[in-house]
């Protein structure tokens, strides 16, 4: 871990210019180590001037990240600024998904207050965490895109590589207390630049393989745990995001696997390289209650809103002619399964009712009898009967199913074709997917035009229920909330063999109080 907030909380007492090793490695053909370090000098004044310098490459660079206002070092926060500076640098430098309509022209500026809460609220090790994170991502586009191709790559290998996913663990509280913090627009605008900056890692370590975007270990791509995710409670409102690059999920099914050649064709290896810079980002709201009777306390859950988008991480320069012919490619939901439930071993919990019995498929069945006759002058009666049958199936393309695991209760959504019945998501392989070709148009159209899903409580508005002793009134449960997310990819315009399918899972708790005052 790099924990350079450490070291700047102690610079107060050091003497300037004072410098930290960020990464270093020794070249095998070079007498002198390639470096990236954070220096610190006299600005001028009572300022000071930080600047990242990258030393042993073929043209040694320096950048300043930032000078410090008049005094601003003697303050109660004296790195405040910083922090925030470099924040508002990544905002303004984040990827807009190219199809987003209501999207903004530029970052509006940060506020202080959340960024000074957090420095107040959490540990110097916590909030060490967290500044790690925000100096990675503010270097990013210095070392990749403004220098030598070899700063990129010694970037990627020996700075972001061995510390950007314990960044990023679920058990960072510092990261998820920072989103829930500064708003939605932030929030989208940040999580693009964690996952734009992500997506180069990715592709640089699969390429760094030799084998193009696919990993020799069976030609499966390198899955890394690196997906952003958090669960809060707002408003009588269980809340979990999840924001993950499309290139850091699991596959589990694609029409590459050891049996062929891992070699592409340039079509495919473009419209590889433009499905690689996609984003999956979910929003899943469950509506709770706490109501007490006489015996026993009844809490009660419902989904309220389920919205799974994917979108295009790419900055304005990033397009070009032959990207912009894939332009209607790209992942869709496939399958949510959404879990919720008491914590792991809870012995309070008397019983568990769910809201919907298991759907069959409705048939209609039509029956038509015609008699016909004709008697008289014919020596031989003639009689001629007609009889007609046929049956209507009623299909929908996303399914709904309701199950329990333990006290848990899990929404399980499924997406299959409506002609040939067919589950998207756990299927795959010599199937045409005709059905889900120009899946984003027309009126019966599956998902947005910008291409994703919206379940609201219409789709799904039966809830469940726990029934708990009353003798836990009083006290604060941990309730857990969890999900899985599987995307799909089938031919949209182009005419290509490829297909796959990957998941992602989150997870985390509430508190949830058993209190009288606070019931909802």
């Amino acid at each position: 871990m790099l924990d350079v907030w450490s070291w700047l909380c102690e610079l107060h007492a050091l003497d300037l210019p004072q410098a930290l090793e960020l990464a270093s490695s020794k070249p095998v053909r070079a007498s002198t180590a390639r470096m990236v370090r954070l220096q610190v000098r006299d600005g001028g004044g009572d300022s000071v001037a930080f600047v990242i310098c990258m030393e042993g490459f073929e043209n040694s660079l320096e950048e300043v990240l930032w000078v410090s206002e008049v005094g601003k070092l003697s303050s109660e926060k004296p790195f405040l600024p910083f922090v925030i500076q470099m924040l508002q640098d990544i905002l303004l430098d984040s990827p807009a998904a190219q199809d987003v309509m209501c999207r903004q022209p530029q970052a509006r500026d940060i506020s202080p207050e959340p960024v000074a809460w957090l420095m107040d609220s959490y540990s110097q090790e916590s909030f060490s965490v967290f500044f790690d994170l925000v100096l990675l991502i503010r270097l990013f586009r210095q070392c990749v895109f403004d220098s030598p191709s070899e700063v990129g790559s010694f970037y990627f290998d020996s700075l972001l590589g061995p510390n950007v996913e314990p960044l990023l663990r679920n058990d960072r509280p510092v990261l998820r207390a920072f989103l829930a913090a500064v708003g939605t627009d932030t929030e989208r605008q940040f999580t693009r630049a964690v996952g734009y900056m992500l997506t180069k890692w990715l592709i640089s370590r699969e390429i760094g393989l030799g084998v193009g975007l696919w990993s020799v270990r069976g030609l499966v791509p390198v899955h890394h745990n690196v997906a952003v995710s958090y669960v809060n409670e707002a408003h009588g409102l269980w809340v979990m995001k999840g924001f993950v690059p499309v290139e850091a999920m699991r596959v589990t099914r694609s029409s590459r696997h050891p049996m062929h050649s891992h070699i592409l064709d340039a079509k495919d290896s473009v419209l590889k390289y433009i499905l690689a810079h996609q984003q999956l980002e979910v929003v899943v709201q469950l509506e709770y209650s706490v109501r007490f009777h006489d015996g026993y306390i009844r809490v009660s859950a419902r989904i309220d809103n389920v919205r799974l988008h994917v979108v295009r991480l790419g900055l304005g320069n990033d397009n070009n002619d032959s990207e912009m012919s894939f332009a209607n490619e790209r992942h869709f939901p496939s399958r949510v399964r959404v879990w919720v439930g008491p914590e792991e071993g809870a012995r309070y919990v008397g019983g568990l009712t769910l809201g919907r019995s298991t759907g069959n498929v409705s048939r209609e069945v039509e029956t038509e009898r015609v008699m016909k006759g004709a008697f008289g002058n014919s020596k031989v009666p003639q009689v001629k009967a007609v009889a007609r049958t046929s049956t209507r199936t009623k299909t929908a393309a996303w399914r709904w199913d309701q199950d329990a695991e333990g006290n848990s209760a899990v929404f399980d959504a499924v997406l299959s074709d409506t002609a040939t019945g067919w589950e998207v998501a756990s299927l795959g392989a010599d199937r045409d997917g005709e059905t889900f070709r120009r899946r984003y148009m027309g009126a019966n159209r599956l998902f947005t035009k910008s291409g994703g899903v919206v379940f609201g409580a219409d789709a799904y508005g039966d809830g469940v229920e726990w029934r708990l002793s009353r003798e836990m009134e009083g006290s604060v449960l941990k309730w857990r909330i969890g999900g899985q997310v599987w995307l799909s990819y089938l031919p949209n315009d182009v005419k290509t063999s490829f297909f796959e399918t990957r998941v992602v899972e989150w997870g985390g708790e509430v508190d949830l109080p058993l209190m009288q005052g606070k019931q909802s």
